[in-house]
């Protein structure tokens, strides 16, 4: 599990985690972060090389701070953005289900990528497609990319950059399942747990007790 960044009290997160926008040319990776992190939406140029946001979110708890690399999806660009692969612990992965290509290539292309470049082996994907609000131009069906996210071990969604549907859950669902380790190291480390288990007094009388168990270093 690659280390998120632990803030002290004065610091304004918990806790810091590096998420990775991947996909074909065109398919909306640039237009779905503004509209998560800025909650507007813009027809977008492709990036160039990549890009970067910050968004500050409060989940499970906890405050925590996301680094976004948005990268260029053209083929110039991957010697580029093949090192930004490095320590993500979050990949987000679109396609465009009105183009039928940007789908294909998700296993010819993007998941070979993240084979080749992610060091991280507890790294937590997304299967996201975009422009749902294209519904008559649809040529990638919804069970499709259900199949494919299960195929490859994918959260799974479809959603809008246009009409912002999906977009928050999109990412806090990515976020919260990236994050679920660092709350249990958490619930370690604070080194008592309690459950509730049953007990028998003498037929039929029957309760419960809370079972007090230290972590001892």
């Amino acid at each position: 599990m690659e280390s998120a960044v632990v803030s002290n009290q004065a610091a304004e997160f918990d806790y810091l985690f590096k998420l990775l926008m991947i996909g074909d040319s065109g398919v909306g990776k640039s237009s779905l972060l503004l509209s998560f992190t800025s909650d507007s939406f813009e027809d977008l140029s492709p990036t160039i090389g990549v890009d970067f946001k910050v968004k500050y979110v409060t989940l499970g708890g906890k405050k925590l701070k996301l680094a976004i690399w948005d990268t260029a999806g053209q083929e110039r660009f991957r010697t580029l953005t093949s090192s930004y692969y490095r320590g993500a612990q979050g990949i987000i992965m679109v396609y465009d289900v009105t183009r039928r290509e940007t789908f294909t290539n998700l296993c010819d292309v993007w998941a070979k990528e993240i084979e080749l470049y992610s060091t991280n082996q507890d790294c937590i994907k997304m299967l996201v497609g975009n422009k749902v609000d294209k519904e008559s131009d649809r040529v990638v069906t919804k069970k499709e990319g259900i199949n494919f996210a299960r195929e490859s071990g994918c959260l799974f969604i479809e959603c809008s950059a246009k009409t912002r549907v999906n977009v928050q859950q999109c990412f806090e669902e990515l976020v919260l399942k990236v994050q679920r380790p660092f709350q249990l190291l958490t619930l370690v480390a604070n080194k008592t747990f309690e459950f509730v288990v049953p007990f028998i007094v003498s037929a039929p009388t029957c309760g419960t007790h809370v079972l007090r168990i230290n972590i001892l270093e």
